[in-house]
């Protein structure tokens, strides 16, 4: 126990100089021009206090109103620029993607848990441009949404599947959710259909997800300051922290490998191309090559699980909290498609105002409010002001799409905004940035947008979605979201029940 004691002490000192020596050489060498405005550093830790552990969109919205588009903060020598405007993003991640488009470094954290290479989280290196070539040739990119059409099939299978389980336990719609989308990347990614009950890909996917969210241990973090603490034998006193790396990493391995592995049998045995997976296979050139393949389709789960749930789950939170928007776009539905079938991605032309209210879905509560942070990776000036190598650039995507400038009433969930109605022009596509920007702009967003609007449109079109009913008195979501890099809706109750017992055949003739 000593040992353990005395082995922490020590490593704590050693982070604690290594910081203060940093912070000093930092303080002492001057930056060329001004940073740009921000509250104000105190000596060493810079802005820690200004930074609220939750929430911090908020306080960055705040922050615009006294000190406008482009905020800078320091944490700890760390230099943050906080870009509240789409312009600003724009400028900084699309026009001067080539210096502006690399991730934070936390290397070893990453290395040691196995995320390192993933496409996320991975440094904008050729490996990182080999996996987005991958995507885009056979995803499209943003506004490419044909190359989606072989997939329909698959992802309007598995949300008609999604339909049977809110039918018999319309109670947990949030697992049935999360299940659906994960069920529907595996079967575009692998051409894998996911059993129903406890699924071995998805078992596997969602442990990695998990071990990757309480990654960040005292240990990993030492050792970004201290890498020689790398290669300290995991059995010392002090270093369990690498036993739990060691098993993190290679659940991440199974998760690459596993699915990869099945799909490149599969393809062998039915010479099918019914996949991404399957597809690249047939264009392989090397092992970097397949590397490249293997990571990039690896990818696609944990990179979008937990948005597409919490963009659903907001959609059928705005539906209980605003009947209205719900019945008119059941009115659209029952119009252009009808009651004896369900819609299909091809609709999607045809339903303008079902479209529009995927479109709000996007900007009325954004999943990932400040999206990931990308990284400088040369000194350079914006607007006059100094922008270091190695400064991290947070757009504040929530301030963007709550800006009343841009979207009056921006609280409230309105699809009507998207529409040409009466001469007057829709208000901006919040796509422009809830899906990222430039060369780190998100992959799958064709995938994305194909989901959110085959599981909106064929909820809506078999299901009344209403206000939970406690004692007699209806019960009012909060409507409020979680922190997170992904925030969530809180939890909340709803009835999800048949629109009529032709919907409810209907949901069982689909799957039968």
């Amino acid at each position: 126990m000593e040992r353990s004691v005395s082995f922490a002490s020590s490593i704590s000192v050693a982070l604690i100089l290594c910081i203060v020596v940093y912070i000093i050489r930092r303080t002492l060498t001057g930056p060329p021009g001004p940073y740009p405005p921000g509250p104000q550093p105190i000596p060493l830790l810079g802005n820690l206090a200004d930074i609220p552990s939750s929430y911090q969109w908020k306080t960055y919205s705040q922050w615009k109103r006294r000190w406008g588009d482009v905020v800078s903060i320091s944490l700890c020598g760390q230099r943050i620029v906080i870009l509240n405007s789409l312009e600003a993003a724009v400028d900084l991640l699309e026009k001067r993607g080539a210096i502006h488009s690399d991730r934070p470094v936390l290397q070893k954290t990453e290395e040691l848990v196995g995320w390192s290479q993933t496409l996320a989280l991975c440094p904008y290196d050729s490996h990182c441009r080999s996996m987005r070539r991958v995507l885009r040739r056979h995803m499209g990119g943003r506004g490419e949404t044909e190359k989606m059409n072989t997939f329909h099939n698959k992802i309007e299978w598995e949300a008609h599947k999604f339909l049977v389980r809110m039918l018999r336990d319309p109670e947990g719609f949030v697992q049935h959710v999360r299940r659906t989308t994960g069920a529907i990347i595996l079967q575009v990614a692998y051409g894998y259909e996911a059993s129903e009950g406890r699924d071995l890909l998805i078992g596997l996917f969602e442990r990695a997800v998990s071990g990757f969210n309480s990654a960040p241990t005292l240990g990993t973090l030492l050792a970004e300051v201290l890498p020689i603490l790398k290669w300290i034998p995991s059995l010392l006193p002090g270093a369990e922290w690498k036993m739990k790396a060691k098993r993190l990493r290679a659940d991440v391995e199974a998760m690459m490998d596993i699915p990869y592995r099945k799909a490149k049998v599969d393809a062998s045995r039915r010479g099918e191309e019914s996949s991404i997976a399957s597809k690249c296979m047939e264009e392989l050139v090397d092992e970097e090559d397949e590397h490249a393949v293997k990571f990039a389709v690896g990818s696609l789960y944990p990179g979008g699980v937990d948005t597409m749930t919490c963009a659903v789950s907001n959609f059928l939170l705005a539906m209980v909290l605003y009947p209205d928007v719900q019945k008119k776009a059941q009115r659209e539905l029952d119009y252009v498609i009808g009651v004896d079938r369900m819609p299909r991605l091809s609709d999607l032309s045809r339903l303008p105002y079902m479209n529009a209210l995927c479109l709000e879905v996007h900007r009325w509560n954004p999943a990932t409010p400040l999206g990931i942070p990308h990284r400088s990776s040369e000194d350079n000036f914006f607007q006059g002001y100094y922008i270091p190598r190695g400064s991290l650039l947070l757009v504040n995507i929530w301030h963007i799409l709550r800006d009343p400038d841009v979207y009056p009433e921006p609280l409230t969930f309105k699809p009507e905004r998207f529409l040409l109605q009466d001469g007057k022009i829709p208000e901006r596509d919040p796509r422009s940035a809830v899906f990222g920007f430039g060369r780190r702009s998100c992959p799958g967003v064709n995938l994305a947008e194909a989901t959110l609007f085959v599981m909106c449109a064929t909820i809506l079109s078999v299901f009344d979605i209403t206000k939970a009913v406690e004692d007699g008195k209806e019960v009012v979501p909060s409507g409020l979201h979680g922190p997170g890099t992904v925030s969530h809706p809180l939890p909340f109750q709803c009835q999800i029940r048949p629109r009529s017992s032709a919907a409810a055949a209907l949901i069982r003739q689909t799957t039968a």
